[in-house]
């Protein structure tokens, strides 16, 4: 196996703000951003984008695993709340994240690559900490026991996608979901 060499500190600084970008102009454009555009909103040249990023979908993986990483690390950062509410909390996070980044779950699972919801880069962080939120509510009596960490992965992947740009709706329908219909 090849050893990667690390990045200089320029290349570094290069790529994250590369990554930066390209997640500035999925949220605001979908999936489907203009490479170029990305390497002008970064300051870098088209070369330089394509020195870091072989491909979109390789590009579109680091700013999916990016923003999934920073909601991980958030779901650690939440004391103090009742287990119910830490895990309604964390899936509303992951909804509206999912609903906002226009296009790109479905541009991951649609790559030349043909990744499925199982080899996507980050469906193991997201589930890792899904499992301990789950375990938790559900310790507390705060969730159904049947509940399961799929159903919920499940649960808010589809409201994402049927809601896709439109956070409030997306938010909306989750938290009706959580609480049911009952009066």
């Amino acid at each position: 196996m090849e050893s990667v060499k690390p990045l200089r500190a320029d290349g570094r600084r290069n790529r994250e703000r590369i990554v930066a970008a390209a997640a500035e102009l999925v949220a605001r454009d979908g999936a489907q951003v203009s490479l170029e555009e990305v390497a002008r909103k970064a300051g870098v040249g088209s070369a330089t984008l394509h020195r870091h990023f072989s491909s979109r979908q390789a590009l579109l993986e680091a700013v999916f695993r990016d923003g999934v990483a920073q909601l991980c690390a958030r779901a650690a950062a939440q004391p103090g709340r009742s287990p119910a509410a830490e895990l309604a909390a964390w899936l509303e996070e992951v909804t509206v994240y999912t609903a906002t980044h226009r296009g790109l779950a479905a541009a991951l699972l649609a790559g030349p690559e043909g990744l499925s919801p199982e080899k996507l880069c980050c469906t193991d962080m997201l589930r890792e900490v899904l499992d301990v939120l789950v375990v938790r509510a559900s310790s507390a009596g705060a969730i159904h026991a049947s509940a399961t960490t799929e159903d919920l992965m499940k649960l808010a992947n589809a409201i994402a996608v049927a809601n896709e740009d439109d956070a409030p709706t997306a938010r909306r329908v989750l938290r009706l979901a959580l609480l049911g219909i009952r009066p």
